[in-house]
């Protein structure tokens, strides 16, 4: 009997994407011997394993397999960590994270609420008992502690297992509200801060944020599938409305506490904090409106801050990975907008100019920084889609990764850890390289003869090659992919825009993997293009603020800007346009499909944000402003408001807006309302409702048929089927 092979949707969504199976969320020992990481057993099992890699040796050994410490038991997640993981967008399972003492000797990590560590030395691993739900557990720097958050409270144990208590609880009054060691929700899903505790280097005392999310307006999410189920109440944020109020202590093995100071009532949001040997801890703290911020040292022993440095911005200020931190010499590690570029600054001088734009400082040494960037403005070439490791000192600038792609690396102990993703190759390969080989060869591959080592991965190989052409588009030079059919010869296509379109969401890059989707759409029979236009990272700072006040018109502008270019170069039939994308792809789907129907013929609208004022203050508030004060613009920048649809002109286009109706992000009224509005507005339109589907879709079956559906609903409303 014969098994017919699986399709692309149903391989796509077994393997997350291809992403199971690959390695992961590297560590790096100080003196260089060991590297730690994730990683499944193969490309269709999502319960990731602890890794060791002995880099004399290029042997590799389990240091934790989930599966053995449960005793075969299925994992039971706490509600806690099923939003920390929604909120990280973490679809995996097994060891998803895990924090490691400052050698690199122990381990933390927790699973199905329960708190184990592993000595990755032995490499053995064994649960600690202590009380649960744990979340975040965290060795102390010198290993001989285990902090962790349950119930709201940071609580410490030792190594051993022993003296397990708490340092700082709710309380009892503020039990249901208040949470000791946790990021509250926007910090978590819009400023990339997912932790809310920070050991001393001398692991004598904590800095923990204390989050107390009262004055958060309540929403509440059911399952109407389920209706015998109570709804879920949650604290949102939504756009002009109450934060969660954030404090932050010192707070001491006794349980003493010294609360940090600064001017909370102006800049109400810990964005960032940082605690090494190199200096005082450090904060960075930004105003509601987020133009401005200020980078603060703190005096550990009273709670007192001094200023560093502030920064300012007529639009708004953005929070890069790995900064700020201290120089080994004490110097303040930013990333700036100065000049016109992003820049990697230490101290008050600035290390890079416009020929780099700067977007993660990945380690910091006596030597010199480390950072992942793009070609600035004053590049000597166009580099579409490339994201390269460099080196950074007083002495210049020195490019680590060589091949066209998108690369990182962690580095420690003089060992770098080299992540490339390239155009001709499936997944991404990671090289360990000794630093000094590293330098002679200035390629990311050992020099003198000696190979770096490679790092294992499982993951499955797609079984396709995309035909990708990289390119910009017009005059203003619109980042794009254009994905041709497999065998494609001859004659015009009918067009799928495939965007994201909006801030922090690059799709555009030099990586075979970003194609997949596309491709498989492609041999649908369209050709479809993903442009990046204005306010999408990578280019420069004025590129990305030029959507202050404007997240519709100018994203929606430079897609018809790109589409209109390309077809003069590519065989796009213009006559037969369809757009289609999610979050906020799917807000710009339905803006096509509803302002201009003259460019868009159809649409698929998924998990959009229709009413700007439904959706979070950190997000929507940087680019839109405070809607108590100017309500015009987030009129403006909505599909609907409180009259109906916003902008739609004739003719009326197909839509299918798709949505997770439990998604906690961009909640499902969002696509009701829209519905709603295109309903008394007499536009037909079809409507699928994911039912306990959250703003990811790991669910293998509703992500394989979500593909089928679309393909069906574009064929047929472009007339193809």
């Amino acid at each position: 009997m014969t098994t017919e092979p699986l399709s692309f949707p149903r391989r796509q969504a077994r393997t997350l994407r291809f992403t199971l199976g690959a390695p992961r969320a590297f560590t790096v020992a100080p003196d260089g011997s060991r590297v730690t990481f994730l990683r499944s057993s193969s490309g269709t099992d999502r319960a990731n394993q602890l890794w060791v890699l002995d880099v004399a040796t290029g042997k590799e050994r389990q240091a934790a397999d989930p599966g053995a410490l449960l005793g075969g038991s299925s994992e039971r997640l706490p509600a806690a960590e099923r939003a920390r993981r929604e909120r990280s967008r973490e679809g995996g399972a097994g060891i998803v994270g895990y924090a490691t003492d400052a050698a690199v000797e122990l381990a933390a990590f927790a699973l199905s609420g329960r708190l184990f560590t592993a000595e990755l030395r032995a490499g053995t691993a064994r649960e600690l008992r202590v009380r649960g739900p744990v979340l975040d557990p965290r060795p102390s720097p010198d290993g001989r502690l285990v902090a962790y958050v349950a119930g709201g409270a940071l609580r410490v144990v030792g190594a051993e297992g022993e003296d397990d208590r708490a340092l700082a609880e709710p309380e009892p009054d503020r039990s249901d509200t208040v949470t000791y060691g946790l990021a509250e929700f926007v910090a978590a899903e819009e400023m990339d801060r997912s932790r809310g505790f920070w050991w001393s280097p001398e692991s004598d005392r904590l800095l923990v944020a204390r989050a107390d999310d009262a004055p958060v307006r309540r929403w509440w999410i059911s399952d109407p599938a389920h209706p015998e189920r109570e709804p879920q109440q949650v604290p949102y944020p939504a756009a002009g409305t109450d934060n969660a109020d954030v404090r932050l202590f010192v707070v001491g093995l006794d349980g003493g506490r010294t609360e940090v100071l600064w001017d909370r009532a102006r800049y109400p949001y810990l964005a960032r904090v940082h605690w090494s040997a190199a200096g005082a801890p450090l904060l960075l703290v930004q105003a509601r409106d987020q133009a401005s911020q200020l980078y603060l040292a703190v005096d550990p022993d009273t709670g007192a801050t001094r200023m560093v440095h502030a920064d300012e911005d007529p639009q708004w200020l953005d929070l890069f990975p790995g900064v700020p931190s201290w120089s080994p010499s004490g110097q303040l590690v930013r990333i700036a907008d100065e000049g016109g570029a992003r820049v990697l600054a230490v101290g008050e001088r600035p290390l890079t100019g416009p020929q780099l734009h700067v977007r993660a400082v990945l380690d910091v040494s006596d030597d010199d920084v480390l950072v992942s960037a793009s070609a600035g403005t004053a590049a000597a070439a166009v580099e579409t889609g490339e994201v390269h490791v460099y080196r950074v000192n007083d002495l210049g600038v020195e490019r680590i990764s060589q091949e066209p792609g998108v690369h990182s690396a962690v580095r420690a102990g003089g060992v770098t850890v080299l992540v490339s993703a390239v155009p001709d190759r499936p997944g991404a390969q990671v090289q360990v390289v000794r630093d000094g080989d590293l330098r002679e060869s200035g390629s990311g591959r050992a020099g003198g003869g000696t190979a770096a080592v490679t790092v294992a991965s499982y993951a499955e190989h797609p079984r396709m090659s995309p035909r990708v052409h990289l390119t910009e588009a017009g005059e203003r030079r619109v980042p794009c992919a254009v994905v041709l059919p497999t065998g494609y010869t001859d004659g015009p296509l009918p067009v799928l825009m495939d965007p994201y379109g909006g801030p922090h969401g690059q799709r555009v890059l030099a990586a075979h993997n970003a194609y997949l989707t596309p491709q498989w759409f492609a041999d649908q029979g369209f050709a479809v293009v993903v442009a990046d236009g204005r306010g999408m990272p990578g280019r420069s700072p004025a590129w990305e603020k030029a959507v202050k006040d404007d997240l519709a018109a100018v994203v929606l502008d430079d897609q018809i800007h790109a589409l209109q270019a390309l077809a003069e170069r590519f065989p796009l039939d213009l006559t037969r346009v369809a757009i289609r994308g999610w979050s906020f792809g799917g807000y710009l789907a339905g803006l096509a499909v509803l302002r201009r129907p003259d460019v868009f013929h159809a649409g698929v609208v998924g998990a959009p944000v229709t009413d700007q004022r439904l959706y979070d203050t950190h997000y929507t508030e940087r680019y839109l402003g405070d809607p108590n004060r100017q309500p015009e613009v987030y009129a403006a920048n909505s599909l609907i408001d409180d009259n109906g649809l916003v902008g739609a002109v004739e003719p009326a286009r197909p839509m299918m807006i798709v949505h997770g109706l439990a998604d906690d992000n961009v909640v499902v009224a969002h696509s009701l309302r829209l519905s709603s509005a295109l309903l008394a507005a007499g536009r037909p339109h079809e409507v699928l409702p994911l039912s306990g589907v959250t703003h990811m879709t790991p669910q293998e079956q509703v992500a394989e048929n979500l593909l089928l559906l679309q393909v069906d609903f574009l064929k047929r409303s472009l007339g193809l089927s």
